[in-house]
């Protein structure tokens, strides 16, 4: 199938605007003209439908992701297959997607990060709590609406916990900047590795810069797991430092024990990372901190804090100000085994962003894909 404007998958979905292109396919606005309202669809790349891992794994994304309801979460609606071509049909988001507003206005404030911060732990602590690991948490698959709503999509490359792996022995998924040690590594992917590379959205967000970002791949993964991570600003709130200092530990042990744990926590930016804590009121955001023409309002951090209490982790999450303490061991050890894995990988077929370790563009990178 060549996909075009004039394109009707099984008598239903009228494709209007391709919207982005990934290494997984396309992304169209679409018309369901039964219920007569704007979708988008995602087409699975033709050549990758005919190689069984790839199909297998997305349609494992159709049953993970439909399984979600959050308002955090893009919805999907509807899975199917037409002319050799599998595709997705999902909410469609009207916003932009976070690389495109780090791009153009980073540093964000500390009361904007921890507003979509707490939006997208909120989330993903709603896909853990149904057993999938999202996997590729960056800021291409988080989509900012108008009104201020963080929208967490692409579960593409997650799996059920505790199910077998569709993907081939010793390859990687996801994207090299937001890896956890433990992945670069070869172990599976955990909840605690959202959590991580939640860690490197917020450095990400607060300061323009990924915390590690090495010239080639290698060096970027080696990264993950010897260098300290960057501290960030003092004009940047204690509580918040703390918080994501925490979250981008190099033992899982010493992160956030839940996503739920990092929200809480990220809403009281001056106090100790305790459980049991009551959540605070709202924080003001700048409407400055976003362009006019773009800009969230943010209003819903009141909103997401209450909804990071109810969600509350059942374990102590440990303290934020500890520092994982790395062994030598580990350190020559891990680097070695980072290189070997992640030039496995990069030497895997394929040249989608979903199927090996790759490097991020510094340009906004497309959503939804």
């Amino acid at each position: 199938m060549n996909p075009s404007a004039t394109t009707v998958l099984n008598d239903r979905y009228a494709l209007t605007e391709r919207i982005a292109a990934g290494g997984m396919g396309e992304v169209w606005a679409a018309t369901d003209t039964v219920l007569g309202r704007t979708v988008a669809v995602k087409l699975l790349n033709p050549a990758l439908s005919q190689e069984r891992g790839f199909l297998e794994r997305f349609r494992a994304e159709a049953r993970c992701s439909a399984a979600l309801h959050h308002p955090n979460i893009t919805t999907v609606f509807d899975y199917g297959e037409d002319g050799g071509c599998a595709y997705l049909v999902m909410e469609f988001v009207a916003g932009q997607p976070l690389s495109q507003l780090i791009f153009e206005h980073a540093p964000l404030s500390a009361q904007t990060t921890a507003s979509i911060l707490i939006q997208t732990a909120t989330a993903l602590q709603a896909a853990h709590q149904g057993g999938v690991v999202h996997r590729d948490v960056k800021p291409a698959n988080i989509l900012i609406t108008p009104d201020g709503t963080a929208k967490l999509t692409d579960f593409g490359i997650s799996r059920l916990v505790n199910t077998a792996s569709l993907t081939q022995t010793g390859q990687i998924l996801g994207t090299a900047q937001y890896l956890s040690p433990e992945q670069v590594m070869g172990q599976s992917a955990t909840a605690s590795g959202d959590i991580y590379a939640l860690g490197v959205l917020g450095h990400e967000m607060l300061t323009g810069q990924r915390p590690f970002d090495g010239e080639t791949i290698v060096a970027t993964a080696v990264a993950h797991l010897n260098q300290p991570s960057p501290h960030l600003p003092d004009t940047v709130p204690v509580g918040i430092r703390n918080v994501i200092s925490a979250a981008l530990a190099k033992d899982p042990a010493d992160r956030p024990a839940t996503a739920a744990a990092m929200a809480h926590a990220l809403g009281m930016p001056d106090a100790a990372f305790a459980s049991g804590a009551p959540a605070v009121g709202a924080l003001a955001v700048p409407a400055s901190a976003l362009s006019a023409s773009s800009a969230p309002d943010l209003s819903r951090l009141a909103r997401t804090q209450a909804m990071a209490a109810q969600a509350m982790p059942t374990e102590p999450p440990g303290r934020v100000d500890r520092r994982s303490q790395i062994r030598p061991a580990w350190l020559l050890a891990g680097a070695a085994a980072g290189a070997l894995l992640v030039l496995a990988a990069f030497a895997l077929p394929g040249n989608g962003t979903h199927t090996s370790v790759s490097t991020a563009s510094a340009s906004p990178t497309p959503s939804q894909v």
